[in-house]
């Protein structure tokens, strides 16, 4: 099997970079599951055409990963909460 690089875009790092330590394992654990297995996200329509958004819980709150896929690469494009988080992933689209 290939091996599969992940890229992560700014606005992804950005919330990333403030997450506590907790958050930041709950996050690798949605990272690895979508490097196994890229299609368990929600295809968007739309503006978003393309883009897969993966909900998990992240200590108690429900996250949003935004992220793009082919075979031998995952882009990360966002993480936050639901709030303002599609408008935010439409204007850094």
């Amino acid at each position: 099997m290939t091996e599969v690089r992940v890229v992560q875009m700014p606005p992804f790092k950005r919330v990333y970079k403030r997450l506590h330590n907790q958050q930041k394992i709950a996050v690798d654990g949605a990272v690895a599951a979508i490097v196994a297995a890229p299609e368990i996200g929600e295809v968007k329509r739309g503006d978003l055409a393309g883009v897969y958004v993966h909900k998990f819980d992240c200590v108690g709150q429900q996250y949003l990963l935004a992220y793009e896929w082919s075979p031998d690469l995952r882009i990360l494009r966002a993480l936050g909460v639901h709030e303002n988080f599609y408008r935010d992933l439409k204007r850094n689209q």
